[in-house]
């Protein structure tokens, strides 16, 4: 059974718009802004719209739901102020995702810029129990995403991830999103056989496979060790195909959305084109004979 697969959709013009671009792409699976990712502020969620939104997913064939957080928010953020309005902003689109009925929302960690990543991940750790503190019994999770390391920027490799959860007070609030483009070009070689049993190895030594709640998958601008977050469309980038068989095949992570952030292109036709191309691998594509042989990997269709 493949995984529920689905992509990054538009919010404009509402959040119920983003379900309808949702089921017209095909989608199992959906990820949204539920606000503007580059703004602080925004206006109040309104009741009725939020019910809309439970109600139009609920009556679609769409799964599991998570939001993306806006790219401001710094939970390391040396500066009292930028730190005071990321955590904040943090809290903000928690409850927003609660009113919507969106159980995870995806957090790049934030950046130390300069004081380096032990004070950094011990930043994020103290954001993150001061923001999770003041929301009493929010059911929504924090995924706290794999990076690609540019910059002073955290969370490039699993451990540091895992060190954030080890020094929060609020663990079990906070989950995992894997991004194929971040663990990459942040120098994983997920993209060969044997640098993917290393990668999952890693994983399950550091924050565990039970802990991933999504798994971003895009393809490499940039070759692996880049550091570079640039995403390109599947099967043409630096890190091919091969990669994408793998994860679809692999009974661990059969009930985690995969969830597309690849360029949409001039037609807005590249996520379409993007789940075709999984669907392909998933049904037993061509790729599927060459796979290497690794651990764990047996399909169970």
């Amino acid at each position: 059974m493949a995984p529920p697969l689905g992509a990054h959709v538009s919010a404009a013009g509402g959040l119920v718009r983003a379900v309808e671009r949702g089921v017209a792409l095909g989608c199992d699976a959906l990820q949204v802004f539920v606000k503007n990712a580059s703004q602080w502020r925004a206006k109040p969620v309104v009741a009725a719209d939020a019910t809309a939104f439970r109600e139009a997913h609920a009556a679609s064939p769409i799964g599991p739901l998570v939001a993306h957080a806006a790219y401001l928010i710094n939970l390391a953020a040396p500066d009292p102020q930028i730190l005071a309005r990321s955590r904040e902003a943090l809290a903000d689109e928690l409850e927003r995702c609660a009113a919507h009925g969106i159980p995870g929302l995806v957090l790049h960690p934030g950046a130390h810029l300069g004081r380096g990543e032990e004070a950094g991940l011990d930043a994020v750790a103290a954001s993150l129990d001061a923001v999770y503190a003041g929301l009493g019994d929010c059911p929504t999770r924090t995924l706290l995403e794999l990076t690609a390391g540019q910059g002073t920027v955290l969370g490039r490799r699993l451990a540091e991830l895992a060190e954030i959860r080890r020094r929060s007070g609020c663990a079990e609030r906070l989950a995992v999103c894997l991004d194929t483009c971040h663990a990459f070009a942040g120098g994983y070689a997920i993209d060969e056989a044997a640098g993917y049993d290393e990668f999952f190895d890693e994983v399950a030594e550091t924050v565990g496979v039970d802990a991933i709640a999504c798994i971003h998958l895009n393809d490499s601008v940039g070759e692996r060790g880049s550091r570079r977050d640039r995403h390109a469309n599947l099967g043409e980038g630096q890190i091919g195909l091969e990669l994408f068989d793998r994860l679809l095949a692999d009974p661990r992570l059969e009930s985690v959305p995969m969830i597309l952030e690849t360029p949409i292109g001039d037609d807005e036709g590249g996520h379409a084109r993007d789940l075709a191309t999984l669907r392909g691998l998933a049904g037993g594509g061509k790729l599927s004979a060459k796979r290497g042989s690794s651990r764990g990997r047996t399909r169970s269709r």
